[in-house]
């Protein structure tokens, strides 16, 4: 990768972090500047170089007198991971409208971006950034250079346990090039960089690379919710596996919804995740503290970015989450923050899919009286129709994401946020193993039901009368339904909207597809991103996706 691509060379003069054994994985500041060869030279290098593979989810560069960004030509400031792949996964879609006009952004909802767009830029170099950093840490694992620093015992087993938890991450980003791109650049550990160009990979290939990493590391993880909070294990790999197995007809031309099954089942059956009662303290600031009624001290959460307001500061991640759905008459401290940015609001399609409104005054915030409390919506001062996605008062914004506790304690700060954001949580898993059901079998089973109605049992606050359906009502359509009002703005509405056909085309619209009011046919060639025209101009080895 060369001009305006990454900067391979991430480990020369990188700055370092520590992995802490408390519940919540801290993400802390740099303490000091080292070279690579400094850094994989002891234990504790080791496991601050992990922290950086961590980290770089959470941040977005180093700080301090010798800082910089983590990617060149791309703003640090939105440069994180988790706003690029939101706002391409949301953006794009009925869920999401913003009134930012930075370079590319409104191009998303309008559907018209091309091989320049800088958030899609933004993602891709990202995902490429901690791909390498993953690279960077598996090229000086193997136990032989371990050994040839005089690292043994109990200090070598968690080096190999690191670079499986590197493996995974690797693996995920490289999901997210499939899923997004389709055809990116590849290169694993074995690649040295300076070695040359690397090659691209195609979907298909990807897909198999991806599932045959995950399997191999599958067994040697630690069991699920047995590693540190925050940390990769057998939990977050089920989780990918089924996630990537729903999808696979998309991503290869062959469904494999028997394998998504199986890997719900693990999952479900290790009995290491349950609902916690409230769905709106799911997004709050001490979420990782979250419990299950007689099921220990953690969550539904399966793997988070862990965020703290003192530690990670970025305007990326929750805080980018939280600062920029609050705007209007939206009371700054209900969210625990100094002030909104006035930007997220979505549209009238995900509002139809709640029951009506029981008060749209503000007085019940955040459920605004609603029957289901997953509507967490603001009405006072907004309109449902959207004349202008650049004006706040047009769209309805979310109350989801808050910045304050559960039990009414001090935040660390009202400038950066404490919230974690989950990549895997449990009512996925029940909405796959659902969705996957169905389209093998043709119909529910009992199990689809059951999981179903746990999770609107929850959200209906124990109601069952009003919660429950029955299996002739779980259909595929209720499904991607559900799926919205369990996972609205979590990041996953552009690929369900395109495994079930209704991203591109004209078959389902929502305001402003296409750049028309009223929504307008798109064409299909933009299921997948453009290749950046950077990359493109810098590694003759790609193709530009069809239709760029």
């Amino acid at each position: 990768m060369k001009r305006n691509s990454i900067q391979l060379m991430l480990l020369a003069g990188i700055a370092t972090f520590s992995i802490t054994s408390c519940k919540k994985n801290l993400i802390l500041t740099p303490n000091n500047q080292l070279s690579s060869a400094q850094v994989f030279s002891t234990a504790a290098g080791y496991t601050e170089a992990m922290a950086k593979v961590y980290g770089a989810y959470a941040t977005t560069g180093n700080t301090g007198p010798a800082g910089s960004p983590d990617i060149q030509g791309v703003d640090e400031g939105t440069s994180d991971f988790w706003r690029e792949f939101w706002n391409c996964e949301e953006l794009t879609t009925d869920e999401a409208v913003i009134t930012y006009t930075d370079p590319g952004v409104q191009d998303l909802h309008n559907m018209v971006w091309d091989a320049n767009n800088q958030i899609s830029q933004g993602l891709y170099y990202r995902s490429l950034y901690q791909i390498t950093l993953c690279n960077n840490f598996l090229q000086q694992s193997t136990p032989a250079i371990v050994a040839s620093h005089g690292i043994t015992g109990a200090d070598a087993t968690n080096i190999a346990n690191y670079a499986l938890e590197a493996r995974f991450l690797r693996a995920y980003q490289y999901w997210v090039l499939m899923d997004v791109f389709g055809n990116p650049p590849f290169a694993t550990e074995t690649f040295k960089i300076g070695s040359g160009i690397p090659p691209q990979t195609t979907r298909k290939a990807l897909y198999a690379y991806i599932v045959g990493e995950l399997k191999a590391i599958e067994t040697l993880l630690p069991a699920p919710n047995k590693n540190l909070y925050g940390r990769v294990d057998q939990g977050a790999v089920w989780a990918l596996l089924a996630r990537i197995y729903l999808n696979a007809g998309i991503y290869t031309g062959t469904p494999d919804y028997t394998d998504a099954i199986t890997y719900c089942n693990k999952l479900i059956s290790s009995n290491a995740y349950g609902l916690i009662p409230n769905y709106q303290n799911l997004m709050l600031a001490n979420n990782n503290l979250n419990t299950i009624p007689g099921g220990g001290s953690t969550s539904e959460f399966i793997l988070t970015i862990n965020y703290d307001g003192v530690k990670s500061n970025g305007y990326g991640g929750s805080q980018y989450m939280t600062f920029a759905e609050v705007g209007g008459s939206m009371p700054v401290t209900d969210f625990g923050i100094s002030g909104g940015y006035a930007g997220m609001r979505t549209t009238s399609n995900l509002l139809n899919l709640f029951p009506a409104n029981a008060t749209t005054d503000g007085s019940q915030f955040p459920s605004n009286g609603n029957p289901d409390t997953r509507a967490e919506f603001w009405y006072p001062g907004q309109t449902t129709g959207i004349a202008s996605l650049t004006t706040f008062a047009d769209g309805i914004p979310s109350c989801k994401f808050r910045d304050v506790t559960s039990n009414g304690t001090p935040t660390s700060s009202e400038s950066f946020t404490d919230m974690d954001l989950p990549l895997f949580r449990l009512p996925e898993i029940y909405l796959i193993y659902a969705e996957a059901e169905i389209r093998l079998n043709g119909s529910p089973d009992a199990n689809s039901v059951n999981y179903v109605n746990l999770i609107r049992e929850r959200a209906y606050n124990g109601n069952k009368a009003a919660a429950d359906i029955t299996s002739e009502q779980l259909t595929l359509q209720f499904i991607l339904d559900e799926r919205a009002r369990e996972l609205y703005w979590e990041g996953f509405r552009r690929t369900d909207l395109i495994r079930y056909g209704m991203f591109t085309g004209s078959n389902y619209l929502w305001p402003w597809k296409g750049g028309i009011a009223g929504g307008t046919s798109v064409a299909d060639y933009r299921t997948l991103f453009p290749l950046p025209e950077t990359d493109l101009a810098a590694n003759p080895n790609l193709k530009q996706n069809t239709g760029y």
